[in-house]
C-alpha cells in the first residue's frame, strides 16, 4: 500500500468519527487528551519491556535492568503498548510530525532545528523548512482549540527557531505556553542555575517562564509538572475538556542527575547514572499527572498517549555506538532500529468499565500489539477520538480500532524516514513495508561503522528474522531489493520529499534503479 493512499483512509475514518460524536453526545462527553512526550527516550531506556521472545510474550533484557519506571509499567498494565512503534531519528521532525500528521518527507522539516541558524548540511537541500511551522498551516492544537479544547502546551517546543512563527508554540495554535521556545535543550535542569538563563554564550538557551523558581533548589522535570497540573486543574474548574501536550525536556542532554533519585544509580558511570535518574524523574511526572487526573475525578474521561520522539540518546559510551540500545542496533540519529523505535504507550488514565467514553472508545489492557504504527498516526488517532474532520493531508492512521483489539484493513503498512542531511547517519532514507527495511543511501561515504568500514548504497533487512540488523541481504534478495526500492521511490515522489544535491549542487538527488 502506498504511503499517500493513508490520506484517504485517514479522512474516512475521521469523518465517520465526527458523524457519530455530533449526533448524539454532549460536549462533556468527549474526551481529555494528554500526549506525554520523552525527548531522546529509545525502546530500551525503561524497565517495561517492550521488546517480545519467540513466543510472542515481553522479553526483558540487560537494560531494563538498570531503570526504574513504575508509572510506566502501570500505564502499561492499563493500556496497550507497541513493540515496534516509530519515529523519525532526530527530534525537530518528529514534533512537527505530531502537530501535522505527516511524515517529515512530507511536512520539509527533515532535520532537528538549530536555533541560531540553518544547519541543512553540506548537501541538504536549500529549500528545506529550517524555519518549521509556517503561518496558516493546519496542526492539531489549532484543529482542538478550534472545537472548544483548552490546548496546554508544557516544556520542549523545537517548532521553529529563534525569531521564527513557531518559535512561540502559542502561535501554532496552544492557548497555553509553558517553557517553549526554539531551544532543544534547556542551558540548565536546575533552577539553582535558573534553568540557564544567563549563562555565558548560552543566554538564549535558557528556558522561558519559569521565573518564579529561579534560584529554588528545583528540578526542571518537577517544576513542568507542578505547571501543567496547575493548567490541567484550571481547565476542569472551566468545565473545558482539553488538550496538555506534556513535551519534557529531559531525557536530552545536558545529563545532570535529578537529585531525587540519583542515589538509585550509585555505583553506575557518572553520566550514566544522571541519565538513569532522569528517567525515573520523567516517570516520576507521569504518576504525578496520573494521580491529578485522578484526584480531580476527569482520570476516566482522559486519554493518554505516552511516546518518545526518537531512538536513545543514553550516554554509555563509544564501546555501545552499535549496542546502544541492544538488542537493537543504533541509536539517535542513526538510520537503525535504535535511532527510530520508541515507547509507545495508550491507555485511559483510569480504566472502567462504567464509563460510557470507554465503551466507545475501549483500549485492551495489558496487551503488547506487534504490528508497527508511527508517530504521524497520533493526529489522526486523535482526531477520531474527539469527532474533529479535517481534509488536512495526512500520512497517519487512526489506530483506535487497532486500541481496542481489532485490525485494520489498510493493506501492507508503511513508514517511511526520510533524512537528506549530514548527522550520526546522512543523507538517507528508511522505508519499512512488512517485516522489511530498506536502506537507501545517497552518499555512502558519509556513512561509517565504527569499524571504518564504507556503508553499502543499499541495506536490506528482514527484521522478523534479524532484528539486531546484522545481515544485509541486498545482495541474496535483488527481487525483493528491487520491489522495495521502487516503492520507496514512489512513497518520496507521493510525499514531495525534498531531494539532497549532487556534490557540485547542481542536481538533485535521486534514489537509484538496483537493478542497474
Amino acid at each position: 500500500m502506498k504511503l499517500y493512499r493513508h490520506v484517504l483512509l485517514v479522512a474516512g475514518l475521521i469523518a465517520i468519527g465526527a458523524s457519530t460524536l455530533v449526533a448524539g453526545a454532549a460536549e462533556t462527553d468527549r474526551p481529555n487528551v494528554l500526549v506525554f512526550l520523552v525527548d531522546d527516550m529509545g525502546l530500551m531506556d525503561t524497565s517495561v519491556p517492550f521488546l517480545y521472545d519467540q513466543d510472542g510474550e515481553p522479553q526483558r533484557h540487560p537494560h531494563n535492568e538498570f531503570y526504574r519506571t513504575p508509572n510506566m509499567q502501570r500505564l502499561a498494565t492499563q493500556g496497550i503498548r507497541y513493540s515496534n512503534f516509530y519515529a523519525m531519528s532526530v527530534c525537530s521532525p518528529s514534533r512537527i510530525a505530531i502537530m501535522t500528521g505527516q511524515t517529515s518527507a512530507r511536512h520539509h522539516t527533515t532535520q532537528w532545528i538549530r536555533p541560531e541558524s540553518n544547519n541543512q548540511g553540506e548537501f541538504g537541500p536549500a529549500d528545506w523548512k529550517w524555519t518549521g511551522i509556517a503561518q496558516g498551516q493546519t496542526t492539531l492544537p489549532k484543529l482542538l482549540s478550534g472545537a472548544g479544547y483548552r490546548t496546554i502546551h508544557c516544556g520542549k517546543g523545537h517548532f521553529g527557531p529563534n525569531d521564527s512563527l513557531a518559535e512561540n508554540p502559542a502561535a501554532i495554535g496552544f492557548d497555553v505556553n509553558i517553557g517553549g521556545s526554539a531551544i532543544g535543550q534547556p542551558g540548565s535542569y536546575y533552577a539553582s542555575e535558573n534553568f540557564g538563563n544567563g549563562k555565558p554564550k548560552r543566554d538564549r538557551r535558557g528556558v522561558p517562564g519559569l521565573q518564579s523558581y529561579h534560584g529554588s533548589d528545583l528540578y526542571l522535570t518537577e517544576v513542568l509538572t507542578t505547571e501543567v497540573n496547575r493548567e490541567i486543574e484550571q481547565a476542569v474548574a472551566n468545565q473545558q475538556p482539553f488538550f496538555a501536550y506534556m513535551a519534557h525536556y529531559a531525557v536530552h542532554a545536558p545529563f545532570q542527575p535529578d537529585p531525587r533519585f540519583v542515589d538509585n544509580y550509585s555505583g553506575a558511570d557518572p553520566k550514566l547514572a544522571a541519565f538513569g535518574s532522569m528517567v525515573q524523574g520523567m516517570d516520576k511526572s507521569l504518576g504525578d499527572i496520573l494521580d491529578k487526573l485522578d484526584q480531580l475525578g476527569v482520570a476516566e474521561n482522559t486519554l493518554v498517549f505516552f511516546v518518545g520522539d526518537n531512538g536513545t540518546d543514553a550516554p554509555r559510551g563509544d564501546q555501545y555506538a552499535i549496542s546502544c540500545a541492544a538488542p537493537l542496533r543504533g541509536k539517535k540519529g542513526t538510520h537503525y532500529e535504535g535511532g527510530m523505535r520508541v515507547p509507545f504507550i495508550a491507555a485511559w488514565a483510569k480504566p472502567s468499565d462504567r464509563s460510557a467514553l470507554q465503551s466507545r472508545f475501549p483500549i485492551a489492557q495489558g496487551v503488547m500489539r506487534h504490528e508497527f504504527a508511527a508517530i504521524y498516526d497520533l493526529f489522526p488517532t486523535i482526531l477520531s477520538a474527539v469527532g474533529i474532520a479535517s481534509d488536512h493531508p495526512v500520512d497517519g492512521i487512526n489506530l483506535l480500532p487497532e486500541l481496542a483489539g481489532r485490525e485494520i484493513e489498510s493493506g501492507e503498512r508503511q513508514f517511511l524516514m526520510h533524512f537528506p542531511h549530514d548527522h550520526r547517519s546522512s543523507y538517507f532514507t528508511v522505508l519499512r513495508q512488512g517485516d522489511w527495511k530498506l536502506v537507501y543511501h545517497y552518499y555512502p561515504e558519509k556513512n561509517r561503522s565504527p569499524a571504518k568500514t564504507l556503508t553499502p548504497r543499499y541495506e536490506l533487512f528482514n527484521l522478523a528474522e534479524d532484528r539486531d540488523e546484522s545481515n544485509n541481504l541486498a545482495m541474496d534478495e535483488p527481487e525483493k531489493l528491487q520491489a522495495m526500492v521502487v516503492s520507496m521511490r514512489e512513497a518520496l515522489q507521493a510525499t514531495g520529499a525534498l531531494m539532497p544535491m549532487s556534490s557540485d549542487g547542481k542536481t538533485k538527488l535521486e534514489v537509484l534503479d538496483a537493478s542497474q
